[in-house]
């Protein structure tokens, strides 16, 4: 029942300066303003190629405020799904929660979802400029990671709350990051998915972050096609990010010079970690390495 991942929500203290990395580096349109009362928010909304961004700054008590208050800083409050029928998943999601609708949009605590850190706002499945699957080269969010105790038991809830079919989850391990658990792919041809990992290794970022909060959201991945472009404008900038090169042995054999990734690291983004993979790539590590284009 979930289509993609269309979108992030940010908690912020101050909308203004968070926006600024958001559009100047990465290419982010406003897309209007409103109120969410349920969070007690007010919203900034971009758009980020086909996704939005949406900035939430308190208006008074509520889980926003709650948010700030309890973390000290800016970071991913709730990711954000596509469904073809909100109707239906927000009847199928009340038999186990008390899912918010509000201005067309569900808003799913983490006791909705689960219990495993997982906010998460539902919209009907549409696009900026229309509706369908993204076309041509444009940025789009594929990929939320929640970090948590017991990744197999996690995704079997998921797959149960969202009816996604469970054959098609991939199974994820790294090493260098010290992880492992399963991209929960919402459809087998596509990218979008939660990525729900533990993060085993205590002495490294992530298991330090889990170790201290328990089960969250972490970060958040998006495609960008000219990601040198973006790469020069954070190192012209001053911005904290970090490159990945192709692999040893992999340069001048079509993967290019460039990075395949690019890290942004959270203060540049109110608060969030973004990390930019160049134009499929990521399917390396979602189980279907042929599907990645070479690039000159």
């Amino acid at each position: 029942m979930l289509t993609r991942i269309d979108r992030v929500q940010i908690a912020v203290p101050d909308r203004a300066e968070a926006t600024r990395g958001w559009v100047d580096l990465l290419g982010a349109e406003p897309d209007g303003e409103d109120d969410i009362a349920c969070l007690g928010a007010r919203r900034s909304r971009y758009r980020l190629g086909a996704s939005w961004v949406e900035l939430l700054e308190p208006a008074g008590d509520g889980p926003v405020a709650d948010a700030l208050a309890q973390r000290g800083r800016g970071h991913l409050f709730a990711a954000g799904a596509a469904t073809p029928d909100l109707d239906l998943l927000v009847a199928r999601l009340s038999r186990v929660g008390r899912p918010v609708v509000e201005g067309g949009q569900a808003h799913l605590t983490a006791a909705d979802t689960g219990g495993h850190g997982l906010r998460l706002v539902v919209s009907p499945e549409e696009r900026a400029g229309g509706a369908g699957d993204p076309v041509g080269l444009e940025p789009f969010l594929y990929e939320v990671t929640n970090l948590v105790a017991d990744p197999a038991a996690v995704c079997a809830g998921y797959a149960e709350r969202f009816a996604l079919e469970p054959s098609q989850f991939v199974p994820i391990e790294s090493d260098a990051y010290g992880y492992r658990g399963q991209l929960t792919l919402f459809a087998p041809d596509r990218l979008h998915r939660f990525e729900v990992i533990n993060p085993y290794d205590r002495d490294k970022t992530m298991g330090r972050f889990h170790e201290k909060l328990g089960d969250a959201l972490y970060m958040a991945f998006a495609e960008m096609p000219d990601l040198g472009a973006v790469e020069r404008r954070l190192a012209d900038a001053g911005a904290p990010h970090t490159s990945v090169p192709p692999p040893a042995g992999r340069r001048g054999r079509g993967d290019g010079d460039g990075p395949h990734t690019v890290f942004v690291h959270p203060p540049v983004l109110g608060g969030m970690m973004l990390g930019l993979s160049r134009p499929t790539y990521a399917w390396t590590w979602s189980g279907h390495p042929e599907r990645v284009e070479r690039t000159a």
